[in-house]
């Protein structure tokens, strides 16, 4: 899969893969964190989530920008490993829940977030504009849409195990203290103590908190406490383990930092031939078409972020009220996988498990003189993602809406739906992922002018910021129409998406000629 790639290909995505571990840690229980640490509901979890999220992608302009004005691209990557890792850390810290100051606690979680977002801006869109320097060389310039599927792919190996570690932590913790596992109880728990639960609700909660500490508790105040605590213990634990995911990602960047090239020596070389006479300088007027065709794709983008990055919360919050999470649960003796966090995992893992089908299929297109153009191949994925929620919005038909589930307690095994359209969701939505944002990177590299490679792959990230940022409309859709309506939503913005970019799309292939 490497052959005939640059060497400093698989150190780069090595060291991302660690620092992408840690971070889907983070991503597949953060709204659930949020909601059963601090008793948020949905829409607050997912305001905090959606800021968060934005941040990430946001701040890599400043990353990119001080990486391009000091010129010291894998110096600024080395910063954002390191602040990541003390961002980590300061979420890591268990603290008591309920916790005895709502304001003082949140914000320090808040703190320990935006570390870790400007940590990641200071990292990803660097370390992005490090490989597709990479592929500037003639040698490698036909491999570049490849090499950035490879990377991609090495991503999402990081990303593979991430939820299936961070659950297995958290039920470990529990199970430690005598209790099990439910995906209902810290709603109903923080219901119960704030004295706003039904009395539905309230019936649940008492047969099921029987169920989880294997005996009747003499005490429900007691019991939701205690279980809190224990709950959220073993969450701060799984960030825990995000921080050596980071530490390994440093030992590995360090390690291959010297195989990597420097885009600043790339801008100085140019600048010298140039001055030389030796290569023509680009026009204004040339630059000036590749920024519009750059920022007309990153217009684009911003719908479809807004409809994937729903794995984090719609979905997740679907798979939480109203999928059968017993269907996807695995008893490893010392610990169960179990929980909505686990359709996290399945993202990643058709991502690795399709890279390489989708780049064979590619290849064969080209041997052929049949492969469609970056700009087109990004049309086609908003297509696949609509289809992605139209097969939620078909399975989804009937349900009733989350505050219907709320007031029930949460939904029994019978009422609850098959983990398999979650799976075939995730299946569907990761095929358009990887037709769209690997060859993003690819075009954002292939385009942007040498001087603005640092901050044009910030660009590409601010778009996802803003479609990051959008995230909230999904869950407000989520909890005041019918659920299957919510996904309409999502299918409507996929086809948008791709009509537009279906109407640019001799300009922007002739701008990336």
């Amino acid at each position: 899969m490497f052959k005939n790639h640059p060497k400093g290909l698989i150190g780069a995505a090595l060291s991302n893969m660690g620092e992408r571990f840690g971070f889907y840690i983070m991503m597949a229980i953060l709204s659930l964190f949020l909601m059963s640490k601090f008793g948020l509901e949905k829409t607050q979890s997912t305001i905090i989530y959606s800021i968060f999220y934005a941040l990430i992608y946001l701040l890599a302009l400043s990353g990119g920008f001080i990486a391009d004005k000091t010129k010291k691209y894998k110096g600024t990557i080395l910063a954002g490993l390191l602040c990541m890792s003390i961002g980590y850390a300061l979420v890591a810290i268990p603290t008591p829940t309920p916790v005895p100051n709502l304001p003082l606690y949140l914000t320090l979680t808040c703190i320990g977030l935006f570390v870790i977002a400007f940590g990641n801006g200071l990292f990803k869109g660097n370390l992005q504009a490090v490989v597709g320097q990479m592929y500037d060389d003639p040698a490698y310039t036909d491999k570049r849409d490849t090499g950035f599927q490879i990377f991609y792919m090495f991503i999402n190996i990081g990303a593979l195990f991430a939820p299936l570690i961070a659950v297995g932590i958290r039920n470990w913790w529990v199970g430690v203290h005598g209790f099990t596992y439910n995906s209902d109880l810290p709603a109903l728990c923080h219901q119960f103590l704030k004295g706003t639960i039904s009395p539905e609700a309230a019936q649940r909660f008492t047969a099921l908190s029987a169920e989880a500490s294997q005996t009747a508790p003499a005490d429900l105040t007691v019991f939701a406490n205690q279980y809190l605590n224990v709950f959220n213990t073993g969450f701060h634990y799984a960030f825990a383990a995000a921080v050596v995911a980071m530490l390994i990602s440093l030992v590995i960047f360090l390690s291959n930092k010297a195989k990597l090239p420097d885009p600043a020596l790339k801008t100085v070389k140019s600048n010298e031939n140039n001055a030389a006479g030796s290569l023509a300088q680009m026009s204004a007027q040339e630059i000036r078409q590749r920024m519009y065709a750059l920022f007309a794709v990153f217009a684009v983008v911003i719908f479809f972020w807004f409809s994937f990055h729903q794995n984090g919360v719609t979905l997740t919050f679907f798979a939480n009220d109203y999928t059968n999470l017993n269907w996807l649960k695995f008893d490893l003796g010392f610990t169960t996988i179990e929980g909505a966090e686990v359709f996290q995992f399945f993202n990643p893992f058709f991502v690795v498990f399709l890279t390489p089908v989708v780049i064979g299929f590619f290849g064969w297109l080209k041997s052929r003189g049949k492969e469609p153009s970056t700009p087109r191949k990004i049309a086609i994925g908003m297509g696949i993602a609509a289809t992605a929620f139209v097969v939620m919005a078909l399975g989804s038909f009937g349900l009733p809406g989350a505050g219907e589930v709320k007031a029930m307690g949460g939904l029994t095994d019978a009422m609850r739906v098959t983990p398999f359209l979650l799976i075939g969701t995730y299946f569907i939505l990761t095929v358009a992922e990887l037709f769209i944002s690997p060859l993003g990177l690819s075009f954002v590299s292939k385009v942007a002018p040498p001087q603005y490679q640092g901050i044009m792959q910030g660009c590409w990230l601010g778009a996802t910021a803003l479609g990051n940022q959008l995230l909230i409309l999904g869950t407000l859709f989520y909890e005041n129409i019918p659920i299957w309506a919510t996904w309409c939503v999502f299918v409507t913005a996929c086809f948008i998406s791709m009509g537009t970019m279906l109407a640019m799309l001799k300009w922007l292939e002739r701008v990336a000629k």
